[in-house]
């Protein structure tokens, strides 16, 4: 009787360690599965606050585009001339430097239309570099802002008579993982592109 008594023991005590030890795995493998839904979790957060500041940056360029355009309707015997040199609205390619100004509007009286509107794009331009990181414009006339074959933005313009008035406007993006080179806008496609109606010279 105390021999089987005994091994009733032993089955028992084996029993409890094989449980133990079961138990064991299931915790392992509970936090393995736990980590690999947290890093799902993390790169999650992190896609959404890269489309956000995305969107935010886009949003931004969208208002001060619609900015400029309600600046030139104010000007637009000035916006609506087609040579560079007698429209300073027209912006071949600024990334960072604001064209020279000749009159300070705001502590001064500006004698013509034309230091009116430099003093408008100095201080446009200079909210656009506020605003965005390494910003990129060209405002320029150009009836196809788009390619024809790829139908993606693009910096180049037609700048011919008769043409849309637009502006484009890039700035660097960063990417998700922190490795990720950023896409500069002196090497990406525009992130906006907008028509500008100046007016009508009737």
């Amino acid at each position: 009787m105390n021999v089987i008594h005994s091994r009733w023991q032993a089955l028992r005590t084996s029993s409890a360690r094989a449980q133990e030890g079961f138990t064991l795995v299931e915790i392992l493998v509970a936090i393995v599965v736990l980590s690999f839904g947290v890093l799902g979790v993390v790169g999650m957060q992190a896609a959404a606050l890269q489309s956000n500041r995305s969107a935010r940056n886009q949003s931004i360029a969208v208002a001060l585009g619609r900015e400029l355009g309600d600046m030139m309707r104010g000007n637009k015997g000035v916006a609506l001339a087609t040579s560079s040199t007698d429209n300073p609205y027209l912006i071949a390619n600024y990334t960072g430097t604001a064209p020279t100004i000749t009159a300070n509007c705001f502590t001064g009286a500006c004698a013509t239309p034309k230091a009116v509107a430099q003093y408008d794009m100095d201080q446009w331009l200079a909210r656009v570099k506020a605003a965005l990181p390494q910003a990129r414009v060209v405002v320029c006339f150009d009836d196809t802002p788009y390619g024809s074959t790829t139908g993606q933005p693009q910096w180049a313009c037609n700048s011919a008579a008769n043409q849309t008035l637009v502006v484009k406007i890039g700035w660097t993006q960063q990417g998700l993982q922190a490795s990720d080179a950023a896409i500069k806008a002196s090497d990406g496609l525009p992130g906006v592109v907008l028509p500008l109606i100046a007016g009508s010279s009737t």
